[in-house]
């Protein structure tokens, strides 16, 4: 803990090495960030009356390879990317954890009620709930605290908003009563339980495993108790290429979408019961392949698709990786471009049937492939249905790129983005 004017010392205007690790070398960014933790402290100041403070960053994350593969145990590519949600927070002695979000009303969870309720599913009280009574339950000290959080990863963007949410509150926790013990991984292990069984969201464990652990990364979940990580030793600036995440708006919250996107992991189980397993990772395609007029009586046509979509996109992520670390950054680009293709043909994320006269992902990616075609590489980014789509674009066609994207989604829709080494982190300023 450090008074807020000490901070504001340390950090220098932005120039710090901390800083440079998070948000790189730019001036300009470097001296934005700076404002944006100053704000955020004197916010926090102001709400909650205490000066004796930590900071936190926690990132959000691009998903590089495997779409829909975690939550059938199995295998993807991701990084942790420069945009973040920030938080100041300290113990406040109580068994209340108050926080209060930028643009949002306070919020309060209280620690003596540690049990899911249905009625707080979709809610942001419901996830820290969550994640305070999984660390409860795994020997950790929980205890009240106060912050202020500010997101600079936008919700329904594709880029893991409410993941970075979840392993914030997991960092924050563990290092203000348990001096930082809790590993990365086991943070988003948990931050995965609570969305589950407290949020209401059958999700996997890759979103929160790339937040959490930070770099560019590869991670199996063939056992999901214990992810293997693996790190990725690449270098993408040197490839003359940028990566562009583009926010194309679109996507639903109401019970039909909700419903669709659920609909994805688990048409993929019932094709892997069909064949006496749980998951599609216990299955070949070899073996779907052979039983598919039984399973298609049971599971319908589009259950199948989408499990060849994961056994495709499983081996491609072996293939990627491969392909990485042999500096073969063309076969690369073609094997994200195979993925996007089997994401819309194969596992359908692309547009939302319920609302199928809003088709935003699908006509930004007819306008990535009428820029990028033989050059760049582009797909469906994250879940589907909306949110984003990534590309990876020469530099010089970025400028053509961004303007074509723009000209339909808006002016700033669309992000440059680099990997960032650190996950979700206490800052050490």
């Amino acid at each position: 803990m450090a008074k807020i004017e000490s901070l504001i010392e340390r950090l220098n205007n932005g120039d710090n090495p901390m800083f440079n690790k998070l948000y790189g070398s730019e001036k300009s960014v470097l001296k934005e960030q700076f404002d944006r933790y100053v704000s955020l402290m004197n916010d926090f100041k102001s709400t909650f009356g205490n000066d004796d403070v930590d900071l936190f960053s926690s990132p959000g994350r691009t998903e590089v390879g495997g779409n829909h593969t975690d939550h059938n145990h199995g295998r993807v590519l991701a990084g942790a990317v420069n945009l973040d949600n920030i938080a100041v927070a300290a113990p406040n002695g109580t068994n209340t954890i108050r926080i209060k979000s930028v643009g949002y009303p306070e919020f309060q969870v209280d620690l003596t009620d540690m049990k899911p309720d249905e009625k707080e599913f979709y809610t942001s009280s419901a996830l820290v709930k969550g994640i305070a009574a999984k660390m409860k339950e795994n020997g950790y000290e929980v205890g009240g605290f106060d912050a202020c959080v500010e997101g600079r990863v936008p919700k329904g963007s594709g880029l893991s908003s409410s993941a970075s949410f979840e392993v914030l509150v997991g960092a924050i926790i563990s290092n203000i009563f348990n001096d930082g013990k809790m590993d990365a991984v086991e943070n988003a292990i948990i931050g995965q339980w609570s969305e589950n069984n407290f949020f209401g969201k059958p999700c996997g464990l890759m979103d929160q495993t790339a937040c959490s652990v930070g770099g560019l990364i590869t991670i199996d979940f063939e056992d999901p108790s214990k992810p293997i990580v693996k790190a990725i030793d690449f270098d993408f600036v040197s490839t003359g290429y940028s990566l562009v995440i583009t926010d194309v708006g679109g996507g639903h919250h109401d019970a039909a979408s909700q419903a669709e996107y659920a609909s994805l992991p688990t048409e993929m189980k019932a094709v892997a019961s069909e064949l006496g397993a749980d998951v599609l990772r216990q299955v070949s395609l070899d073996q779907i392949i052979e039983k598919i007029p039984a399973i298609r009586e049971k599971t319908g046509d589009r259950a199948i698709l989408r499990a060849i979509h994961f056994q495709g996109d499983n081996q491609r992520v072996v293939e990627q990786v491969k392909a990485l670390e042999d500096n073969d950054f063309q076969s690369f680009l073609e094997m994200v471009v195979a993925s996007g293709y089997s994401s819309y043909m194969y596992n359908q994320n692309i547009f939302d049937v319920t609302h199928k006269d809003e088709q935003v992902v699908s006509l930004a990616l007819a306008l990535s492939e009428l820029v990028l075609k033989g050059k760049g590489a582009w797909r469906v980014h994250g879940g589907g249905f909306g949110g984003t789509i990534q590309a990876f674009v020469p530099e010089d066609l970025v400028d053509k790129y961004v303007e074509t994207l723009e000209h339909v989604y808006g002016k700033g829709k669309c992000h440059k983005l680099f990997i960032r080494a650190e996950g979700a982190i206490k800052l050490d300023v």
